[in-house]
C-alpha cells in the first residue's frame, strides 16, 4: 500500500515538473523569433514560437503595380514557411520535455 502511495507521489512530482517545463517552454516560444522566406529572400515573415506574425519585410525591388499578385503570393509562401518552422521547433522542444513520449492526438500548446 505504501509503495503505491510512494509511486503516486513520485508520479505527481514528475507531473508538476513537466507542467513547469511546459510553462517555461510557453514563455520561451513567445520570445522566439523564426523567419520564413520566399522569393529567394525577397519576402520575409517573422513569427514567434506561438505562430503570431511579428514582422514582414519586402524587398523594395518588388514594388511594382504589375507585381502585386506575385508579392501577395510570396507573402503567403513566407508565412507558411515560418509556420512550418515553428511547428518543427515546437515538436523538437516537446520531445526534449516529454523524453520522447508520444502526446495525445490533437495536443497543442
Amino acid at each position: 500500500m505504501f509503495d503505491k502511495l510512494k509511486d503516486l507521489g513520485g508520479l505527481m512530482q514528475q507531473a508538476q515538473q513537466m507542467q513547469q517545463k511546459m510553462q517555461d517552454l510557453q514563455a520561451a516560444l513567445e520570445r522566439l523569433e523564426i523567419v520564413g522566406t520566399s522569393g529567394a529572400g525577397l519576402v520575409k515573415v517573422t513569427v514567434n514560437g506561438k505562430n503570431e506574425t511579428r514582422k514582414i519585410d519586402i524587398d523594395a525591388s518588388l514594388f511594382k503595380p504589375e507585381d502585386k499578385g506575385v508579392v501577395e503570393d510570396l507573402i503567403v509562401a513566407a508565412a507558411n514557411d515560418a509556420r512550418a518552422k515553428v511547428e518543427q521547433t515546437v515538436q523538437e522542444q516537446m520531445r526534449g520535455i516529454t523524453g520522447g513520449l508520444p502526446l495525445p492526438p490533437g495536443f497543442k500548446l
